[in-house]
């Protein structure tokens, strides 16, 4: 059993634990993007930063055992989750869903209406890795497969479709997949009041 809350600025303990997480839980599939202690470090306190959410999985004996981040774009109205990470000796739990389910809450709050992210594929793990994606970006979204466990998948599971690709995003044939997925809608009386004034 896990619980959801906010990453504080002053638990140090927590902060530590964060960062390792994302040191050991991109090694395999993304290592340029944590590869040291000091970066993930970095990456933890740019997401406590005011106006951004930073949200840890705590295990029952205390410790974090997945984070997740979100900052503010377009006025609010669309937000990025970044980063993502489990523990990857607690993976496949339910852990991931319960802090994207959390995020969608916190986004909804914050009258967010679209989260978005980036999943990178710097390690051939998709049909698109290696590929000159232009001049047919489209084409190349509509055919990806999964080769080798990219995460893009278990982003679908949680309802995010594929909104693009930026080919090269990590060096030649190197993409990053774009995804997103709306929280929240407006009614149709929403849409005319605002018509209204």
């Amino acid at each position: 059993m896990v619980r959801v809350i906010d990453l504080q600025a002053e638990n140090k303990s927590h902060i530590q634990q964060a960062a390792a997480l994302l040191v050991a839980g991109f090694k395999a599939f993304a290592p340029s993007a944590w590869p040291d202690i000091a970066s993930a470090l970095e990456e933890v306190h740019e997401a406590l930063e005011p106006g951004k959410i930073c949200r840890i999985a705590l295990h029952e004996a205390g410790t974090v055992v997945g984070w997740i981040g979100g900052m503010p774009h377009y006025d609010g109205r669309v937000w990025e989750l970044h980063p993502l990470v489990v523990d990857p000796q607690h993976q496949r739990a339910g852990i991931g869903r319960a802090l994207i389910a959390d995020l969608e809450e916190q986004v909804r709050q914050r009258g967010g209406f679209t989260i978005t992210l980036g999943t990178d594929d710097e390690v051939g793990q998709t049909s698109i890795s290696g590929l000159d994606l232009y001049p047919d970006i489209g084409h190349h979204m509509q055919t990806i497969r999964n080769l080798h466990g990219h995460p893009y998948e278990f982003y679908q599971k949680c309802g995010f479709v594929i909104s693009g690709l930026m080919p090269d995003a990590n060096g030649y044939g190197k993409p990053d997949i774009i995804m997103a997925k709306r929280v929240q809608t407006k009614t149709v009386s929403d849409t005319a009041s605002e018509r209204m004034n």
